[in-house]
């Protein structure tokens, strides 16, 4: 029997070349290819494939969204697939067989069904989708899950997400603020919050993440404008676009 493949890729380039790629195997049955997250969840919830390629970054959602909103028994095979190595730790985190790099080559993707074909055969892929959701929600123990990985040049850095007071968007990078030092990563704040504890860190404006335990105060000025002032006296605008949301989050709206 066939293993059912579900893609989800916004890039149509990219769905019809793993489309073609896996059709040089008759081991595997694509099922539905998807162009964003919302039609990825539906088709999966209600496919239950075998074997899931997933892109990372998606127009309306992450990958790792798409699979905390996945209502399955087991979990498929996941294969990410993105631009971006810096995804890699958080990836084999949420339980993934491979991470494709693109570009990728031929060769390369076929080690991947390759690999695939083993773990079908040693029948050793079964994952709870309910111990799943509890370990990347945080509900058990997962050793880098307090923690943001941070490329530096040739090493990784693990950051202790607690002690983060603030990130703020600079060009095509974010500068991540926490007690120790600054970083500068080559990432954007939409897709660093989903590593971030959304219980303490709210975005506030389109170039601000902070972190509400280094909070000290809400400044309020004329034309119903709001800053908040964090404890080490950084004053931040909250944005006309993110001030509803913030209050809510707080308790106050």
């Amino acid at each position: 029997m066939a293993h059912r493949v579900i893609i989800v890729d916004d890039e149509l380039l990219a769905r019809k070349r793993i489309a073609e790629l896996l059709r040089t195997r008759s081991e595997f049955q694509i099922e539905a290819e998807c162009a964003n997250g919302e039609e990825a969840v539906v088709q999966i919830n209600q496919l239950a494939p075998d074997v899931l390629f997933l892109d990372v970054e998606l127009k309306d959602l992450t990958g790792f969204d798409v699979l905390q909103q996945l209502t399955l028994q087991k979990l498929p095979l996941i294969v990410f697939i993105t631009a971006y190595d810096n995804y890699a730790i958080q990836a084999f985190n949420n339980y993934a067989l491979d991470f494709l790099l693109k570009p990728f080559k031929n060769n390369r993707f076929f080690e991947t069904l390759d690999r695939i074909e083993e773990r079908i055969r040693l029948n050793t892929n079964e994952t709870d989708i309910r111990k799943f959701l509890l370990e990347v929600q945080g509900g058990s123990p997962n050793p880098l899950a307090s923690r943001l990985p941070i490329r530096e040049n040739n090493r990784t850095v693990f950051v202790n997400k607690d002690r983060i007071k603030y990130i703020c968007a600079s060009s095509y990078y974010s500068d991540i603020y926490s007690i120790e030092k600054k970083y500068t990563v080559r990432e954007s704040l939409k897709n660093l919050m989903p590593q971030l504890n959304a219980h303490k860190f709210i975005r506030i404006h389109r170039s601000t993440i902070i972190n509400t335990d280094y909070m000290q105060e809400l400044v309020h000025s004329d034309y119903n404008e709001m800053d908040v002032r964090m404890q080490d006296q950084e004053l931040f605008r909250i944005s006309k676009s993110y001030k509803k949301e913030f209050l809510q989050k707080l308790g106050l709206g």
